[in-house]
């Protein structure tokens, strides 16, 4: 894996906005960053997939383990969402996506975390790098099959989901183009669908069903909005009551993934894995070096980096109260200052693609700038 600086395209902004990355740039630098590119080999694709698939597997494990013990308090998971959770576990209901992320140091991937609730950065890598990779180096290849295999997913889902499938988000940008993305391909398997704000979801109380701004009812919610966030607002007493009427995407299930918690207890299922670090929930040990993760933490907040007993780096947040999982230091792909995170896209549990976050520090946050990738 090798990192080479090249030139943008002359009109890239133009270019990345037609393909619907209209938030290519914040802050006045390019989050979208087209100077560069990593290089693969077709062997480190075929790396990333079967670990991807592994880890995949090593999560149900871990799902049918948290289930079976009871382990569920230890989570931070509210007591009223278990009974819902054990009921979807089990029962399966449709489940679309999930980003699994990755530390490449050029010989081995380690599982840093699993984003299986609410991942973003779809567009850039589902659409805009491949578009790039056609403009500037149509002869190579990229792993990226996303596309592909969401519109075969949603085409799979007809018969099992009620229609229209409605889209809800955070009115911020970047999910409201992440939603515009997923709802084009769910138009392309041929489902009807429609976009609204969390903000204007009514509730029908008569009826014990959720309502759009036509007082129509919502039978199908595909939600860019995180489960315990979800449970914590007005109407999450309502999501659990009407969860029989109301088919969720993802499902409620999907929380003891998106819990970091997962970590320490995928370590204490498969101590010594070649794919996994090891994790604590119970403080550092002597991991010597570490990153501390809240358990419901997005976007890198309230993440500090210790290094041989040196904090090398500590972000802020709203998770400062949260419970706090120890996962041992690992080193990522780099090339000078930059350290580059792998995020392994998965459609219904199988590999399809993967995008790569590049920082000048240790901790990949939101304004982490996006760069492309190819292999040959």
């Amino acid at each position: 894996m090798r990192r080479h600086t090249t030139q943008p395209r002359p009109d890239w902004q133009k270019r990345v906005e037609q393909t619907g990355l209209t938030y290519h740039s914040m802050g006045g630098s390019p989050y979208w960053d087209e100077s560069a590119y990593w290089e693969l080999s077709s062997a480190e694709v075929d790396l990333i997939e079967a670990a991807t698939s592994e880890i995949q597997r090593l999560c149900l494990v871990a799902g049918d383990h948290i289930v079976e013990k009871n382990r569920f308090a230890e989570m931070c998971i509210p007591p009223e969402a278990i009974p819902h959770i054990i009921e979807t576990w089990e029962q399966e209901p449709p489940a679309l996506y999930g980003r699994i992320d990755l530390a490449y140091d050029g010989n081995h991937l380690k599982l840093l975390e699993y984003n299986a609730d609410t991942p973003t950065s779809l567009v850039e890598a589902s659409v805009t790098q491949w578009c790039w990779l056609q403009d500037c180096f149509p002869q190579t290849d990229q792993f990226n099959s996303i596309h592909e295999k969401l519109i075969a997913k949603w085409r799979d889902l007809l018969p099992y989901i009620k229609q229209p499938v409605y889209f809800g988000y955070e009115p911020v940008e970047e999910d409201r183009i992440t939603i515009e993305y997923l709802r084009d391909t769910a138009n392309q398997a041929g489902l009807r669908s429609a976009a609204i704000a969390m903000h204007d979801i009514g509730w029908q109380a008569a009826a014990n069903q959720f309502v759009d701004l036509g007082k129509q009812p919502m039978h199908t919610i595909f939600k860019l909005y995180p489960w315990e966030t979800l449970l914590k607002d007005a109407f999450g007493p309502h999501a659990l009551a009407a969860m029989r009427q109301t088919q969720w995407i993802e499902p409620i299930w999907k929380m003891l993934w998106s819990n970091k918690a997962l970590l320490a207890i995928l370590w204490e299922l498969f101590p010594n894995h070649e794919l996994l670090l090891p994790a604590f929930l119970d403080g550092p040990r002597d991991l010597g070096s570490y990153v501390r993760k809240p358990f419901f933490g997005r976007e890198g907040a309230n993440v500090t980096v210790s290094l041989s007993g040196i904090t090398m780096e500590s972000t802020s947040g709203s998770h400062a109260e949260d419970a706090f999982v120890y996962q041992k230091y690992s080193d990522l792909a780099t090339s000078g200052r930059t350290h580059a995170v792998l995020g392994s896209w998965l459609i219904d549990g199988e590999p399809a693609g993967i995008g790569i976050r590049e920082s000048d520090g240790y901790i990949t946050t939101n304004t982490s700038r996006f760069v492309p990738h190819l292999f040959r």
